[in-house]
């Protein structure tokens, strides 16, 4: 319902609508402009559910409210909002508005210990953000990845509606308020009630979309090659992976590839000279070429791109349709021609300024050429993406400023549909930019800034979105880096110009590379089931310390450490180690330690960072594979650290590639486990056909059990008592 008020010196228009009892979208516009949405709404990033019929009660003598049982707003006679959650305590109070030609500022009262994280990958020194200014506008290695959404210590989120370029001032100008300005130069938001950052974190993301579960071999190692390989080194690269044993899934290649480096165009083709891949060799369905040889060896090809296309026809085409286009009368009459002319074919079409765009043909179209070769996925640079484009009209009729944002998600979507709709294959999306929904359709990495400490802090941010599939590029010539590297969502190691293999840094480090490539294989039983609770919540496979123990404020400001999955504490590069509270078991050494305390952690020579297993853990770990799929899922060690409460934890199976999953095509064991006084109980329940033929157990216990019975059958086992860990044999 709109609603006209009167703000000094102009006249504003008020309009909120809510879309669950805890989701109010509010807009606040000049009475000289309509109405409008914005293109995440237009596109369906942004994907409202049924306006709730509320009506609203007048305030005397000039405001308005609006409530459901969790929230209200009123509009005051003064011109100003104030948001409160169901038990009447305050959520946002406006104290300043300001609505320009060329921008609209918002300005609320900042509580009293009040604090907010959000805003994604544009700062990487700190996850809370009082007292700072976060800039929202996609932009090179300052700025990947932005997204106008907080969420506040006093129970509420707010997503600002926008592509434009948002300034947030956090307390930082005046300690007592913060603000936005958006360059869109009206108010519009999704105010979000949620009494802790996960339930916001829930309806954001069922909102904005909830990450979409990647091929399983995707949690394979990916090795990018040099971009001045040709198709010997590229073998000869695949091959060593295999004899020196380190599983691997993905070989890639950078811009080299391409016959024109950093081809734009829908022309781009394999190079001539490193990768001769003629078109009758794919006609003819030939078996000898290197991509049909990376196959067979079990691997999947991503191939390097950059992109300057005009997305927006394809949008408009899925919204509008051709007919729909007609219908309306759009297309313009076309003069006749004059009969004793002659017609020259060289002047017989449209000329456009942007001399890439085939505005009839998507993007996608032209990569179908390469999928048919053996590409599986691409990876889509951050390139020209992050370029400002001043004096780009777009085909939808946007310019730079209000497409610049939007641009990324159109190619990430677009991406995804197109591979999707052609292979029936799921996709792997692979990018470095994005905006408001960005985890709905891709995964990242943190861009050209290597693979150090400071690139958690980047992934971090992005978990916070409810973003699940990162990775950086892999810090391959030290302990920590290899550590922090292979123990992520997603692990790539990219060679760029350089001699990154594994195998080339030395003894220590090549043993290394062998160690946790080997134990990444194993674990990915548990990544994979942990990605697939991921698409089903919203919350990420990754996660900063305050997302799971958000009332510990200890955890605020801890960028050396993360969970992956809900049982596995990774800390990086810093022996220094903040424990939570409960109980935590070191999964190198054994050794138990209470939480709440900070302790300096050692880890054996042979590791780079610290690895903690949190208690009530249900590990699924799986046979060592050298890529996904070479032998079946027939056997699982469940590693266990079961409490007196119990704990539950998933196996989750399906055919990792095709969509199959979606019509109950897959298996989900549950795992339950309980040391009650000394006796631990654990029991499975299947729902589906599960490969797994034989279950291992390690558990870990105060002291040697008596026995271990299987359905009251004893089973033999064995005793580690420096790890205090039993294992069935």
């Amino acid at each position: 319902m709109d609603f006209s008020c009167h703000t000094p010196p102009t006249e504003n228009r008020l309009r909120v609508r809510f879309l669950t009892p805890t989701l109010a979208r509010i807009q606040i516009f000049p009475s000289t402009r309509p109405f409008q949405d914005t293109g995440l709404n237009r596109y369906h990033f942004i994907q409202e559910p049924p306006e709730l019929p509320l009506e609203p009660t007048p305030l005397a003598p000039d405001g308005m409210a609006w409530k459901s049982d969790r929230l209200s707003v009123q509009w005051t006679e003064e011109g100003k909002l104030v948001c409160r959650d169901g038990a009447g305590r305050l959520l946002l109070r406006m104290t300043d508005l300001f609505l320009g030609r060329k921008a609209a500022q918002a300005t609320f009262q900042a509580q009293e210990d009040e604090d907010w994280v959000g805003f994604c990958d544009q700062t990487r020194d700190h996850l809370y953000h009082r007292g700072h200014k976060a800039v929202c506008w996609v932009s090179n290695v300052s700025s990947y990845l932005p997204v106008p959404f907080f969420m506040s210590t006093k129970g509420y989120g707010v997503l600002v509606n926008t592509t434009h370029c948002v300034v947030f001032d956090m307390a930082k100008s005046q300690p007592d308020q913060f603000s936005w300005k958006d360059e869109r130069a009206v108010v519009d938001f999704y105010l979000f009630v949620a009494p802790t950052f996960k339930e916001c974190l829930r309806q954001y993301t069922e909102l904005t979309g909830r990450p979409k579960l990647p091929p399983e071999w995707s949690f394979g190692l990916w090795f990018i090659c040099r971009t001045q390989a040709n198709d010997a080194e590229v073998m000869e690269n695949a091959s060593r992976f295999r004899q020196e044993g380190i599983p691997c899934d993905v070989i890639g290649l950078e811009p080299g590839w391409m016959e024109t480096y950093y081809d734009l165009s829908v022309e781009k083709d394999w190079s001539t000279q490193r990768f001769p891949l003629p078109e009758w060799l794919l006609k003819e369905k030939c078996e000898h070429t290197w991509t049909k040889a990376l196959k067979r060896m079990g691997y999947h090809l991503e191939l390097w791109l950059c992109n300057e296309y005009d997305l927006s026809y394809e949008e408009e085409r899925k919204i509008q349709g051709e007919e729909a286009q007609r219908e309306a009368g759009l297309e313009r009459e076309e003069p006749t021609f004059h009969e004793v002319g002659e017609l020259d074919l060289h002047f017989a079409r449209p000329r456009y300024a942007d001399a890439i765009t085939k505005k009839e043909e998507p993007w996608f179209q032209h990569l179908k050429k390469f999928v048919d070769w053996g590409a599986d996925f691409f990876k889509q640079d951050g390139a020209f993406q992050v370029c400002t484009h001043p004096d780009r009209v777009y085909g939808n009729g946007m310019l730079d400023a209000e497409m610049h944002n939007l641009y990324p998600l159109l190619y990430a979507r677009q991406m995804w549909e197109g591979f999707a709709q052609y292979t029936h294959r799921r996709p792997v999306v692979f990018t470095a930019s994005g905006w408001t929904g960005f985890q709905s359709w891709a995964g990242t990495w943190t861009g050209d800034v290597g693979g150090r400490l400071e690139t958690l802090g980047s992934m971090l941010n992005t978990a916070l979105m409810g973003h699940s599939w990162a990775t950086n590029d892999m810090e391959i010539a030290e302990p920590e880096g290899i550590h922090f590297g292979y123990l992520l969502p997603w692990s790539q190691i990219n060679s760029w110009t350089y001699f990154r293999m594994p195998w080339l840094q030395g003894g220590k480090l090549h043993r290394m590379h062998q160690d946790y490539a080997r134990f990444r294989a194993r674990l990915i039983p548990y990544l994979y089931s942990s990605a697939r609770e991921a698409t089903l919540t919203g919350l990420p496979l990754m996660k900063p310390l305050t997302l799971e123990f958000q009332e510990d404020r200890k955890c605020r400001g801890i960028l050396h450490e993360y969970l992956l999955g809900r049982d596995l504490l990774v800390g990086i590069y810093k022996k220094e180690t903040y424990l939570p509270q409960g109980a935590w078991k070191d999964f190198w050494t054994g050794k138990h330690y209470d939480g709440g305390q900070e302790l300096t952690l050692e880890w054996p020579e042979e590791k780079g960072g610290n690895l903690l297993v949190r208690q009530g853990a249900v590990i699924p770990l799986g046979p060592l594979m050298q890529f996904r799929k070479e032998k079946p899922l027939d056997e699982i060690q469940l590693y266990l650290f079961p409490g007196e409460t119990p704990s539950q934890g998933t196996l989750y199976e399906d055919d990792g590639v095709t969509f199959q999953y979606q019509k109950g095509d897959f298996a989900l064991t549950t795992i339950t486990a309980q040391n009650l006084q000394g006796v631990v109980t654990v029991t499975t329940q299947t729902q589906g056909a599960s490969a797994v033929k034989r279950w291992k157990l390690t558990v870990a216990a105060a002291e040697k059990p008596r026995e271990i019975l299987f359905n009251g059958t004893p089973l033999p086992f064995q005793w580690d008592e420096t790890r205090q860990e039993a294992t069935t044999l």
